[in-house]
């Protein structure tokens, strides 16, 4: 597949020179091409504006002054005749005809008549266009010129009402906006690619600092620069991008310790069972006696390196996982009981006592088979830690806020060293001699509760037992 080599700011700064001739394409189009019909439109709704607002005033005794001030205002003239073509009355922006007056039969005649402006020479046939009209108006258009009439009742006598206006009038200010906007249009370009060069610039130097640090990722190099400010966007990806190395190296980290550790804790058993099945091939074969012990070394080392791979597995599991919000509704109460009572039938039979004080009905937000598991771990490591008297205790209590179990026993305890530590992973097969499985039991158990938004205590005396502690947040009106 072919590589695509436009970067950003190639594609930024051809976007924003694209959008700014689209811009002033649109800008010339507007103020050049429609400039003239968007003026002669605007001079033809004016001018049939202007001949509604003399109708409604033809009532009021400043009739005159009112003609005189829409023709000034519109730049437009108005006749005023009878039906028969007989001037009663003109004015133009120019001029302000006065002296109105009213004779025989409410016809009116000007005193100013030097002044007096004549018909113009489309009067005709703007009259003969207005009696052949069915709507009583009429209009008449030219490329330089528009004609608007209507029949009007004037002093109780019919009367006709003209209005004439330019439209060629835009073309010279056209040509001026056109060369104006020639002159516009190359600054404007200019400035634009320039700003167009400075913000492809600013906007690829942290996209490029970002992607460098994305290559960077799961390598070595860490602490990549990244100037932040420039937008709410790009600080969050670099924010992203940072809690992503620090979990990749977290990942490293585990991933080396988990090789060593498990290579570690592997290679006992495998041994073992290697060497027993040798034995057995060898030696032992033809002994049943000591085939049958041979062969339950080696049942018994396939199950303790089963039980290490879970554990593995399990811890894996919990250590790739972001803390999760829970939603289900658990019984501590049953699972404090049903793990005790799986431990006191399989141990009862070996001397253990279980003595147990499980509060009834207490209740939290959580993950029911991973507690189960967190419990089992806890009562699991007091049986292997047991005292010569083999008791254990189990308590369950809770107030208005947080829940306790307590797993106890009478064994030879803990050094105080040692208390700060013994929830690490693999800290007790290196540190506590192999009385583990593999380690990560009481490792678990602290992930678990960490999910939880709980705590992990444990107190102990050598020679007095100990006591594991977890404490986790209850639900509230369950």
């Amino acid at each position: 597949m072919k590589r695509n080599t436009s970067t950003f700011q190639k594609k930024l700064l051809r976007y924003f020179m694209f959008f700014t001739a689209v811009i002033f394409t649109v800008l010339w189009l507007l103020q050049t091409v429609f400039l003239q019909r968007f003026y002669d439109g605007m001079i033809i709704r004016n001018t049939v504006s202007a001949a509604d607002s003399i109708v409604s005033q033809f009532g009021s005794s400043r009739i005159a002054d009112y003609i005189d001030e829409i023709s000034r205002e519109n730049s437009i003239v108005v006749y005023l005749t009878d039906t028969d073509g007989n001037l009663l009355y003109s004015s133009d922006e120019f001029r302000k005809m006065h002296g109105m007056r009213e004779e025989r039969g409410g016809r009116f005649f000007r005193d100013d008549y030097p002044h007096y402006r004549e018909l113009p020479e489309n009067y005709g046939t703007f009259l003969q266009t207005l009696r052949a009209s069915a709507d009583g108006t009429a209009e008449l258009r030219s490329d330089d010129l528009y004609v608007y009439g209507r029949y009007i009742t004037f002093s109780g006598e019919d009367a006709v009402l003209y209005l004439g206006t330019t439209l060629g009038a835009v073309g010279s200010a056209a040509r001026i906006i056109r060369t104006q906007l020639l002159w516009v249009t190359l600054l404007s370009v200019a400035v634009g690619f320039v700003l167009a060069w400075f913000l492809s610039r600013s906007f690829a130097k942290p996209i490029a600092q970002l992607n460098e640090k994305a290559h960077q990722l799961g390598g070595h190099q860490q602490d990549m620069p990244f100037e932040e400010g420039f937008c709410t966007e790009l600080d969050d990806l670099n924010g992203t991008l940072d809690r992503t190395a620090e979990k990749l190296q977290q990942n490293r980290e585990f991933q080396n310790e988990f090789l060593a550790n498990v290579s570690h804790d592997l290679r006992t058993p495998l041994t073992m069972i290697k060497g027993y099945a040798e034995m057995i091939r060898d030696i032992s074969r033809e002994d049943e006696q000591q085939c049958a012990a041979d062969v339950a070394v080696i049942v018994e080392e396939s199950d303790r390196l089963t039980a290490l791979v879970n554990e593995i597995l399990e811890y894996s599991e919990l250590q790739m996982s972001d803390k999760e919000p829970f939603t289900e509704t658990v019984s501590l109460s049953e699972i404090a009981a049903s793990v005790t009572d799986s431990f006191e039938n399989l141990y009862a039979k070996d001397g253990f006592t279980f003595e147990r004080s499980i509060a009834a009905d207490v209740q939290i937000s959580g993950n029911a088979s991973r507690l189960q598991r967190a419990v089992y771990n806890l009562l699991d490591n007091a049986v292997r830690h047991a005292g010569a008297d083999k008791w254990i205790g189990v308590t369950l209590s809770s107030d208005e806020n947080n829940a306790a179990i307590e797993i106890s026993d009478h064994g030879s305890g803990i050094a105080p060293d040692e208390l700060e530590r013994i929830w690490e992973k693999y800290y007790t097969n290196r540190q506590r001699r192999g009385k583990g499985v593999s380690g990560l039991g009481l490792a678990i158990v602290k992930q678990t509760v960490t999910m939880h938004n709980g705590k992990c205590e444990v107190s102990s005396e050598p020679g007095n037992g100990s006591t594991f502690r977890i404490i986790l947040p209850v639900t509230h009106g369950s």
